[in-house]
């Protein structure tokens, strides 16, 4: 207790000085300075008994109390280490939408149920559940479940359920395998789930080509070369059972092949150019509802373009993103109209499609975007004619006005108009409003 004594005796004699003449101007001023003291006496000899303490707990072996291991987000929430536990997150889609037109019939495509334009009204959307972690030093991995309403029952789907390898995995630097069902490196969107798109439905390519998005069985290697340009190559194979295939026969029908680069312009700008292949057997493709079999080649080509602008140089207050896609898919094999024609046609015939968007980010909330995209429809044969794909000379297009509001990255709410023409002399006007709220563990999405 040297150090009290001290204060103490220093305390003191401050007292007693100040108790002489030249300084004392009245005995007012005299008693608050004493009561000025006497606090900071009390102050200090609480602290070194807090200091005290606090030794004697640390020589018992014993953690202060100060020593929490709790953190907390900037949003308040408070999260404990979670090492063994899988990252749980919740995706609550819903909507309301209005139509004009009573079909949405691609004009010259065979249209999956998925790539339909969905329901008029009040709806909920595609909502999912995710459990992901880190299984060990070696290996990643995540299971999503996809609550969907198809012929008027809630159904479970299984979205996503694949292993990945982390850097840890004995594989050469850059190099990385994904295996299971997953949304494989095909175009720009398909890696991405919908409801961390910039608009409410995918663009018209997306709806013919794959039925919304491609997520079939298989496995995936891709490999980020070691230049200064982002530079990556990969491929996988696939069991070749989802759009735009159909039923495997061997386990083994398709598979595909990417490259795309990348780098920043600047300190405010960056860009991903990329090209890409699916190739595969189709086996009893079914669409248009039962209506249309497909059995044959189905080949898809496709690049993609993307580029960001932060005028301020922070993407958080400011952002400006182009990014446009084109589609080619060539078939070889046998059309089936099971209305009218259980035979089949021959076909061997090549169509194309694309979009482009444009988004702005106008503040830190607030954003605002337009799209266009189109299908340019393929030549019917005449065994065809007045089936679901006869296309009467018609190539299907359509536009998208957005806005949206994020209150934070967790919640975003949109209002969203599209103008579509997907078959001759048949104009549809669409408003949809939609939420989409995460709750839990969320990753980040991917560039």
């Amino acid at each position: 207790m040297n150090r009290l004594s001290s204060a103490a005796s220093a305390a003191t004699a401050i007292a007693l000085f100040l108790n002489t003449p030249s300084l004392a101007q009245s005995s007012t001023d005299i008693d608050a300075v004493r009561a000025e003291i006497r606090a900071m006496k009390e102050a200090y000899e609480n602290r070194i008994a807090q200091l005290e303490n606090r030794i004697k707990m640390m020589e018992a072996g014993k953690k202060p109390a100060a020593s929490n291991p709790v953190q907390r987000t900037a949003g308040g929430r408070s999260i404990r280490d979670s090492s063994f536990n899988p990252s749980i997150g919740v995706i609550l889609n819903g909507r309301a939408s209005s139509f004009s037109e009573d079909s949405s019939e691609f004009a010259g495509f065979a249209v999956g149920e998925e790539g339909e334009r969905g329901r008029e009204g009040i709806s909920v959307d595609e909502s999912e559940l995710n459990f992901s972690a880190n299984a060990d030093d070696k290996f990643y991995g995540s299971l999503t479940l996809a609550v969907v309403r198809e012929g008027g029952e809630d159904k479970v789907e299984l979205e996503e359920a694949y292993v990945q390898t982390l850097p840890d995995a004995g594989l050469p630097d850059g190099a990385r395998i994904k295996a299971g069902r997953a949304f494989w490196t095909l175009g720009y969107l398909n890696e991405h789930h919908t409801h961390s798109d910039d608009f409410a439905d995918r663009p018209l390519p997306y709806r013919a080509y794959l039925n919304k998005s491609f997520n079939d069985d298989g496995v995936e290697f891709s490999f980020v070369l070691p230049t200064e340009l982002y530079s990556e190559i990969g491929g996988g194979i696939f069991r070749g059972s989802d759009f735009p295939f159909g039923s495997s026969t061997g386990g083994f029908d398709s598979w595909s092949a990417f490259a795309r680069v990348g780098g920043d312009i600047g300190d405010n700008q960056s860009w991903r150019f990329g090209v890409y292949s699916l190739r595969g057997n189709a086996t009893t493709r079914t669409t248009n509802e039962g209506a249309v079999t497909f059995n044959g080649d189905s080949n898809l080509y496709a690049a993609d373009l993307r580029y960001i602008w932060a005028p301020t140089g922070n993407p958080r207050q400011q952002e400006l993103i182009l990014q446009a896609e084109y589609f080619h898919r060539s078939e070889d094999g046998r059309y089936s109209d099971n209305n009218a024609n259980a035979v089949g046609v021959a076909y061997n015939e090549a169509s194309s499609g694309w979009y482009t968007q444009i988004v702005y980010k106008f503040a830190p909330s607030w954003r605002i975007g337009a799209r266009y995209s189109q299908l340019h429809s393929p030549d019917v044969p005449a065994g065809l004619a007045g089936s679901a794909l006869d296309a009467a000379d018609h190539d299907p297009y359509a536009i998208a006005i957005m806005g949206d509001w994020t209150n934070s990255e967790f919640g975003r709410f949109r209002l969203q108009y599209n103008f579509e023409e997907l078959a001759e002399n048949r104009e549809d006007h669409q408003v949809t409003l939609q939420y989409v709220l995460s709750i839990g563990a969320h990753g980040a999405h991917a560039y």
